[in-house]
C-alpha cells in the first residue's frame, strides 16, 4: 500500500479515474487546472523528447536539458515521477507494454539521482489517455496505478489528467483534450505542450512499435546522465513481412490499421508511419546495418545550436 492520495496512504489502489474521484474529488480540480493552461510549442533547444515506449531521467542542474517531455499520447499515458527535494525527474510515454518494469525503472532512476537529498518525497503525475471506444486508456491507467502501488516506496499522486478527466465529448466522438506534456526541469512545473522536433532518429526509434521482436515491448531509457548524452539503442526488431505492401496502401488504410485511435490521431501520424516503414524496408536487420558494433548511438548537445548532434567514437 504505497500510493499516497491527498496525503493519505491508500488502503486500496484505485484502478480507474472514476474510483479515484469517488474518494478524492479534488483530483478533478488538479486536472482542470492543467486543462485550462495554454499548450506551449516547445523548440528543440534544451529539449529532451521522450518517445513512445521510452523513458528518461534528468536533474535540475543538467546543463544539457531544460525541458523534458512527450506528446502524441492519444490512448497512451505520459508518466512523470519527481523527487520534491532534489528536483530529479523521470518521464515516460507508456502504451501498455513494459508498464511494471518502466514504473520500477523510473522510481529507481529518480532515487539514484536524488542521493544526498534527505528531504523530499516521490511524486507521480499522469497525463494523457481518454475514454476511447475500446477503453485502452482505462486499462492502461489501471496497470500504471497498480505498478506503482506494488513498489516498496511511497509515492504521492499529484495529478491524474487522464481517461474521463481528459476527454472532450462535444457533439462528436470522444477525443483527448491534452496529448502532450512538458516538465521544466529546473522549476518542476508541468504544462501542456507540443513538440514539433522529436529529436534524432525518429524512424529508428519508432520501428520497434511496428515490427515486434525481443526489444519491442521494452521501455528503453534514452538518456545517459553520467555523460549528459542522448542514447539510442542498441536494439533489434523482427523483419516486417509485407512492408512493401504496407507502403502501397492508402493513407486511410494505414490510419485505420496501424492506430489504436484512428479518429483522433494528429495530422502527421500517417506521414510518420510511412517514414518509419521506409526505414524498416531499408534496414530489416538493424543489428547488422544500424548497430553493427552493438553500441548505442550517442548524441551530445551542441553548444552553438542547442540541438542534439551525433557523437563519433
Amino acid at each position: 500500500m504505497v500510493v499516497v492520495l491527498n496525503g493519505v496512504l491508500a488502503d486500496e489502489c484505485p484502478t480507474s479515474v472514476r474510483a479515484l474521484l469517488a474518494s478524492h474529488p479534488g483530483y478533478r480540480d488538479a486536472a482542470a487546472q492543467l486543462l485550462a493552461a495554454a499548450a506551449r510549442v516547445v523548440p528543440p533547444q534544451g529539449l529532451l523528447y521522450v518517445g513512445q515506449r521510452e523513458l528518461a531521467a534528468v536533474v535540475p542542474h543538467d546543463k544539457n536539458v531544460s525541458i523534458i517531455g512527450s506528446d502524441d499520447a492519444t490512448s497512451c499515458i505520459i508518466v512523470v515521477v519527481r523527487h520534491s527535494g532534489s528536483g530529479a525527474v523521470a518521464l515516460s510515454h507508456l502504451d501498455g507494454s513494459g508498464t511494471a518494469e518502466a514504473a520500477a525503472a523510473m522510481v529507481a532512476r529518480v532515487q539514484q539521482l536524488a542521493v544526498g537529498y534527505p528531504e523530499g518525497r516521490l511524486e507521480l503525475q499522469l497525463v494523457g489517455g481518454f475514454t476511447d471506444p475500446h477503453r485502452y486508456s482505462d486499462e492502461l491507467f489501471a496497470n500504471i496505478m497498480l505498478s506503482f502501488h506494488r513498489l516498496s516506496v511511497e509515492i504521492d499522486l499529484l495529478l491524474a489528467c487522464s481517461c474521463e478527466l481528459n476527454t472532450a465529448l462535444g457533439g462528436g466522438a470522444p477525443a483527448p483534450l491534452v496529448t502532450g506534456a512538458g516538465v521544466d526541469v529546473r522549476s518542476g512545473e508541468l504544462f501542456p505542450a507540443t513538440f514539433p522536433d522529436k529529436g534524432p532518429e525518429v524512424p529508428l526509434r519508432g520501428a520497434r512499435m511496428i515490427t515486434g521482436g525481443p526489444h519491442s515491448a521494452q521501455v528503453l531509457d534514452i538518456y545517459d546522465n553520467a555523460v549528459g548524452m542522448l542514447r539510442i539503442g542498441p536494439f533489434n526488431y523482427d523483419p516486417l513481412r509485407g512492408v512493401d505492401l504496407w507502403l502501397e496502401q492508402s493513407d486511410d488504410f494505414i490510419l485505420q490499421h496501424l492506430s489504436t485511435t484512428p479518429a483522433v490521431e494528429p495530422p502527421h501520424f500517417v506521414h510518420n508511419i510511412r517514414v518509419t516503414l521506409r526505414f524498416i524496408q531499408q534496414h530489416p536487420f538493424p543489428a547488422v546495418t544500424v548497430f553493427p558494433d552493438n553500441r548505442p548511438h550517442y548524441y551530445r548537445r551542441d553548444d552553438h545550436s542547442g540541438c542534439w548532434t551525433p557523437v563519433r567514437f
